[in-house]
């Protein structure tokens, strides 16, 4: 195999530092790199991931070793998903001695104002590869940030702006990041990729399916939902038993600096940012339009139909003499329909998605932190359709519809209509 040049630097206050290598197979050949704590010639690309030095040296490093890494397979090795929190910092003392860990860089709002709280910042990133570090594993870091933006960001703009109200964090969780993580797995020569969800692997009809955690405070399967049950062959979760308590415990006996960290983020790239000025400042435009009740009649005015999603109440500046929330809008008029709280409920909901095994029948979520409800399932041409037993409010276009059978999850779909 041909000799590879590869090379990574970084910066921080002020400061630069720089890694050139030469890289033949998985052995690094040549290398200038100053700052780290040991010399680089002759060791493999997953011994060098585990070396340590200057905090801005070692982050240099691994900016080269995250372009070029790969390692021969070994059955016992298990690449362990970090991202700098608790979870997966257990998740990492499980896979114990065998662990590899891996981060994913991903793209953050740089004008959000609180960015180093998000599962991808650079200081998470660090902190996940101390962990590894301090227990003497190696870690690799995945740049991702374009990738990402192209494969979840854009999409969450563009939901918008069709009017929809689109859930990042299933996309994320539910495909981009399982494909990244395992074809990060199949070059690092792992046999196993390990997480830090809150889910489980359960058996139905024969087939492995994703599974409720048993901390329903902390379950993470319906953002899991989405993802492809093929997958699950290759996947471990084992906090899904357990309790964050448990977790926190665990990491505190084990001496972890994560055991107190704080919870991450969700919609991690708006970095705490408010949606809707992230919208603005991607390019969707507060066009005023008519806010109109049910039969049509004008209400008020509002700058922009994507600024509103269904059950929203407070924002709207219409007095009615009673409650009125959005009960939809219409991006081809630029209104937004409103209504009383009655008018939200809605009993049939169809779904682009698949069914992971025959169902008839199914409890459903329709978003994270909703209560299940009961329904008839029926597969259609690309998706599902739902016959709910019992009205659910304020179902929007845009977010996922996650089945159950008991605990595990047998299909789900991004819902695209609802009545």
């Amino acid at each position: 195999m041909a000799t590879v040049e590869v090379l990574g630097d970084a910066t921080r206050g002020g400061e630069w530092a720089a890694v050139r290598l030469l890289v033949n197979h998985d052995r690094i050949v040549e290398a200038d790199a100053d700052g780290l704590d040991r010399a680089l010639v002759g060791l493999t690309l997953l011994e060098a991931a585990a070396v340590g030095g200057d905090p801005l040296a070692v982050e240099a490093l691994a900016s080269a070793l995250g372009q070029v890494f790969r390692a021969d397979p070994d059955p016992a090795r298990v690449a362990v998903a970090m991202s700098g929190g608790v979870d997966s910092a257990v998740a990492l003392l499980r896979a114990l001695p065998n662990a590899l860990g891996v981060t994913l860089r991903l793209w953050q709002d740089p004008a959000g104002p609180s960015a180093e709280r998000a599962c991808c910042s650079p200081a998470a990133v660090s902190a996940a590869r101390e962990t590894c570090h301090a227990l003497g594993l190696p870690h690799v870091t995945l740049d991702l940030r374009e990738e990402f933006r192209q494969a979840v960001v854009d999409p969450f703009v563009a939901g918008y702006a069709a009017g929809d109200t689109p859930n990042p964090c299933t996309r994320c969780n539910g495909a981009f990041r399982f494909d990244a993580l395992l074809a990060f797995a199949a070059r690092a020569g792992a046999a196993r990729l390990s997480t830090g969800h809150y889910a489980r692997v359960v058996a139905r009809k024969g087939t492995r399916l994703l599974g409720r955690a048993a901390d329903a405070e902390k379950d993470q399967s319906y953002m899991l939902a989405t993802l492809d049950p093929s997958l699950l062959e290759q996947i471990e979760f084992p906090l899904g038993s357990q309790s964050k308590d448990d977790t926190r415990a665990e990491a505190a006996r084990a001496g972890l600096a994560a055991a107190s960290r704080a919870e991450s983020q969700e919609a991690c790239f708006l970095a705490g940012g408010d949606y809707r000025r992230f919208l603005e400042r991607e390019g969707l435009i507060g066009a005023d339009g008519e806010i109109v009740d049910e039969h049509g009649r004008a209400l008020g005015r509002h700058s922009g139909y994507w600024r509103f999603t269904p059950g929203q109440r407070r924002g709207l500046g219409v007095a009615a003499g009673r409650p009125l929330y959005v009960l939809r809008t219409d991006r081809s008029t630029n209104a937004v329909v409103v209504g009383p709280s009655e008018a939200l409920a809605v009993t049939t909901v169809e779904a682009r998605g698949r069914l992971y095994v025959p169902v008839e029948h199914a409890e459903v979520k329709l978003r994270y932190r909703s209560a299940p409800v009961s329904a008839c399932v029926a597969s259609s041409n690309g998706g599902f359709s739902l016959d709910l037993e019992a009205p659910v409010r304020a179902v929007a276009t845009g977010q996922v519809a996650a089945l159950y059978d008991g605990d595990a999850v047998v299909g789900a779909g991004v819902v695209t209509r609802v009545a």
